[in-house]
């Protein structure tokens, strides 16, 4: 293979497709993920694990070596292949103790005798109170590797306590695919069970999996809930089937028959896709995790059953005790049919219960998506590996499909339930404006006709709150009736911002553009009443991308008389230690800096431009941490001789950010800007306090915030636009549109 491109490459050994192996599904999604988001600049790489030398696959280009598990030699030779290659940063094993040769797999030994590489070790087994060769055998691999990483926190605590490992261990979970939270009845339809209550099971069929017992307690449930199907799903694990043939199959078929359920169990047996998995989780009511193993410390068919939403029943072994608590489903007694069968008829029998099992479930495994997992992956591969620690990558295409979904024929609506508009919330002057400002950002920069049409709309909700005073109201209900009380100067100063870019913005028709100066000139009127210093901020926004269309005199005045507002605002609360336009630090704060630059560019005026740099890189010395964005958190704010608040944490302030720091590089030709630009722009990528992603690639949306712990699962209005508004600020300052908006 060419060495053109200057990409790092990780080695991942372990299984992998078209291996049917449960170790190779996880290969595979962890790589896909990482390639995703980390290619081209950090590429996966594969060393395949065959099943002894009769066993031949079809691997993709990806798979530069393969092993052979029973031959010694095989794992010697490679490692010396793998030395020779500089490209190669670091080896991730993904380690289960039957797919490597020797006892206890102790073959894998001789190949890190001889690597040279870093290594990391992903443990999928963790085997408590091992005896003196398996002690001997995982210790050896712990001395040999850099970095451990296991999937659960007991895993942690039997290496450390039971091996008396020393090396550095990381948990990191078991990645779990992006699904939405859906109600099962859907899914049902499409496979023809409408009408039916399913529970399921999936994975590779074994006696370990414990279905006689599930299945013996299934009269006690048919007879309450005569609708009931329990659908086991999977093929009978490949070696199962090789060494005793479909003994337990035929076993655990024959007792559906005794029992007279035909009519409530069917099998699927075959070797399902990730898209099967999916189809079926989301058609469940309850998963069924009955495994007889009480050390299985990873089980990857209980975190995509938890990662669905779907209220769980299941064996007490490591991992269930540790993901499942009682507000995510129950944990019955092992080999136990009457404890099955109270837990099913008991979640069954309270649909409030099953509620919120699921949605408890759902919420609580959000970090354990795979884009989530390559991050974390990422982070410990940049520690060992001599890796870029660069970000940015992989930055998603711009997608405006959730913004669509909000939208109906009056405008944005405010709020979303996880990703459905909740109708119930109306709309907001605050979102319908930004909405406006995204579309006029993407038509300037890609010129695509079709959001003419969202333009249109969004002015029309916005001339509709505009009263004869000229003064915009922020709230409407659904039924279209505008909130006129408690009139607000920061919505009216985001009305003007978006009208003034409206106007500024070439190729928009004439007759948008001339509705639009008549609502921007009504709203003039009242702007020397206007002292809110982020309302001010969003006039002087608008009047300078207005004045681009209709320059004049009284434009500049307006921009000069509103921006020495802010100045002196800033010389009565500035002190060398606090450089900032007020005593303390809120929402949005960056659009004050923002409007001096934009002041600047209008008016020439070099003090603006002092003040836009100081108070833009003092904010920027309290919300950057350690190459991290993390903005003024609304859970207290941060007050002047105060302590800052760091949750939660608000797309529409990192989004600020990023558009006061591209307006600064511009001005002043300075990368650093750039720089904290681009690394404020992937808080919303994982680079944050949590490490967890916030924008969703596969809805175009983008959750409600960052908390202390997780993130918000709602994908409302404002979030979403807020990261539209830093992706197109951000593709337009790269280049990345095919057209630039000029400033001046």
């Amino acid at each position: 293979m060419g060495e053109a491109d200057k990409s790092s490459w990780i080695l991942y050994l372990g299984t992998f497709p078209p291996r049917e192996c449960g170790i190779a599904t996880f290969t595979k999604d962890l790589t896909t993920a990482a390639d995703i988001r980390f290619s081209p600049l950090i590429k996966s790489k594969i060393v395949a694990m065959n099943k002894d030398s009769t066993n031949i696959y079809n691997y993709p280009e990806d798979v530069l070596f393969q092993i052979n598990d029973s031959d010694i030699q095989e794992y010697i030779d490679t490692a010396k292949n793998i030395n020779r290659i500089n490209r190669i940063k670091l080896i991730n094993i993904q380690h289960e103790f039957g797919i490597f040769g020797g006892e206890y797999g102790s073959y894998l030994i001789a190949f890190l005798e001889v690597i040279e590489k870093p290594v990391v070790i992903t443990f999928h087994s963790v085997l408590p109170s091992p005896d003196d060769k398996l002690k001997r055998v995982v210790q050896a691999l712990a001395d040999k590797s850099k970095c451990i990483i296991v999937m659960a926190k007991i895993g942690e605590d039997i290496l450390r306590n039971d091996y008396g490992i020393k090396t550095d261990i990381k948990v990191i979970p078991h990645g779990i695919p992006k699904v939405s939270f859906v109600n099962s009845k859907k899914e049902k339809a499409k496979l023809g069970y409408s009408g039916k209550i399913m529970l399921s099971s999936f994975g590779m069929v074994n006696s370990g999996k414990g279905y006689e017992y599930v299945i013996d307690a299934l009269p006690r449930v048919v007879e309450k809930f005569p609708n009931l199907m329990y659908l086991i799903v999977g093929e009978t694990h490949p070696v199962v089937r090789k060494n005793e043939g479909e003994q337990y199959r035929n076993f655990i078929e024959k007792k559906v028959k005794d029992l007279g359920l035909q009519k409530n169990v069917k099998f699927y047996n075959k070797y399902v896709t990730l898209k099967e998995i999916v189809q079926y989780l989301q058609a469940t009511d309850i998963f069924i995790c009955s495994n007889k193993n009480p050390n299985q410390v990873t089980s990857g068919t209980l975190a995509y059953a938890a990662g669905a939403g779907r209220a769980i029943v299941s064996t007490p072994f490591l991992h269930a005790k540790e993901l499942i608590t009682q507000d995510r489903g129950i944990l019955v007694e092992f080999n136990n049919t009457e404890s099955f069968a109270n837990a099913i008829i008991k979640i069954l029998s309270d649909p409030k219960l099953k509620g919120s099992m699921e949605k408890n479930a759902y919420a609580n495994t959000r970090n354990m998506t795979w884009n989530n997992v390559a991050l974390a992956y990422n982070k410990i591969f940049n520690k060992y590996g001599a890796l870029s620690d660069k970000y940015g990558a992989n930055i998603p295409k711009i997608k405006l499909t959730h913004l669509a979904r909000l939208t109906d024929d009056f405008g944005v609506i405010q709020f979303a339930d996880n990703i459905e508009p909740n109708l119930s919330s109306g709309y907001t002057l605050d979102d319908n404006a930004r909405a406006m400002i995204v579309c006029c950002m993407h038509y300037n920069s890609f010129k695509d006709r079709t959001k003419i049409n969202l333009i249109r709309k969004y002015l029309n909700c916005i001339q509709h709150v505009q009263d004869d005073t000229g003064r915009f109201h922020n709230f409407v209900d659904y039924n279209r009736k505008v909130n006129m009380e408690n009139w607000s100067e920061d919505p009216h100063g985001r009305a003007m911002w978006a009208l003034g870019l409206l106007i500024g913005t070439e190729d928009i028709p004439g007759e948008i553009k001339k509705d639009a100066e008549n609502s921007f000139k009504e709203s003039l009127k009242i702007i020397d009443c206007i002292k809110s210093p982020r309302a001010v901020a969003y006039i002087i926004m608008g009047l300078f991308f207005y004045n681009k269309q209709s320059y004049s005199d009284d434009n500049i005045k307006k921009i000069r008389e509103l921006t020495d507002h802010l100045v002196s605002l800033y010389k009565d609360c500035s002190s060398d230690e606090w450089k900032w336009f007020e005593e303390y630090l809120t929402y949005s704060n960056s659009k004050l800096p923002e409007a001096m630059f934009y002041s600047y560019l209008a008016t020439k005026d070099e003090k603006y431009l002092d003040i836009a740099k100081e108070s833009v890189n003092f904010l920027s010395s309290i919300t950057f941490e350690g190459g991290v964005f993390a903005p003024i958190g609304h859970k207290g704010w941060y007050f002047k001789n105060g302590k800052k608040a760091y949750f939660d944490q608000q797309p529409v302030d990192t989004a600020s950010m990023v558009q006061t720091l591209t307006i600064a590089y511009k001005v002043t030709g300075e990368k650093n800007y750039l720089n904290d630009a681009i690394t404020a722009f992937h808080w919303f990528l994982g680079k944050n306090s949590l490490n967890q992603v916030v924008y969703d690639e596969s809805t175009g949306g983008c959750h409600d915030g960052v908390g202390e712990f997780t993130v918000n699962l709602n994908q409302g209005a404002e979030s979403t636009i807020a990261y539209l508004l830093a992706r197109l600020d951000l593709a337009e300052t790269t280049n990345e549109s095919k057209t630039s908006p000029k400033l001046s």
